[in-house]
């Protein structure tokens, strides 16, 4: 880390699949102001973000190793922590039929397993900052259809985990679970492609910076108030 890019008295924010997409896009936002600890499993895609940002340190960790997590997250050595961003994640459709239970498996452990672990690991440090968790899930967090059982049973479990955690932790971190709409990023691209949508126009979804913006709503929100839950969608069907 550069003298630059020393927390000094910045609030912290950890923010899992920094790298790119929704979560680079919210390390960019609150990086204004806070110390991001940029979370991803690349070095160097990770450390372009780090770069590139005011205060900034690598958070490197394979979420599919439930193991690590509480390790790294003690090697990291935050002095404190304000904010924890779950962005991370896996998508892809696939019908009933044809999933393996070790592709049932690999989704729920990064999407909803991960989650649970890290947010354990790290509720100490948010509790002693009066801090806030905020959990990007989705449109597939309120209803499912075909070839979705996947993807959508993660974000129907990170829905309730998240509103769990937000009535246990009432009073001392705040919890906020986003579900966006289809958005402009490499994973909906890959989406698309693989339901056989060719003509991709990221033009008609959400861009991640709107994501990120109503990050920022979220994390800014007076110490009295909280917002629970945002729905975002694009405008166009």
């Amino acid at each position: 880390m550069t003298e630059e890019q020393t927390p000094s008295t910045r609030p912290v924010a950890l923010i899992t699949g920094a790298s790119r997409g929704i979560g680079k896009a919210i390390a960019v936002e609150l990086g204004r102001d806070h110390h991001i600890l940029v979370g991803g499993t690349n070095p160097e895609t990770v450390d372009a973000v780090v770069k590139a940002l005011p205060s900034a340190e690598p958070f490197l960790v394979d979420l599919t190793d439930l193991d690590a997590i509480a390790p790294a997250l003690q090697a990291a050595e935050p002095s404190r922590l304000d904010v924890l961003v779950h962005s991370a994640g896996l998508a892809w459709m696939n019908p009933v039929a044809e999933t393996t239970p070790a592709q049932f498996q690999g989704m729920f452990t990064v999407n909803v397993f991960a989650v649970a672990e890290l947010t354990r690991a790290a509720l100490p440090l948010l509790r002693a900052s009066a801090g806030a968790v905020l959990s990007i899930n989705s449109g597939a967090g309120f209803t499912a259809g075909p070839g979705s059982s996947m993807y959508s049973g993660t974000k129907f479990a990170l829905r309730a985990l998240t509103d769990a955690l937000r009535e246990e932790e009432r009073g001392q971190v705040k919890v906020t679970s986003i579900h966006p709409g289809r958005v402009d990023t490499d994973m909906q691209v890959a989406l698309q492609e693989s339901m056989g949508n060719k003509d991709y126009d990221g033009g008609i979804y959400i861009s991640p910076q709107a994501i990120a913006e109503a990050a920022r709503t979220v994390v800014d929100m007076e110490d009295a108030s909280m917002v629970e839950s945002i729905s975002i969608r694009p405008v166009q069907k």
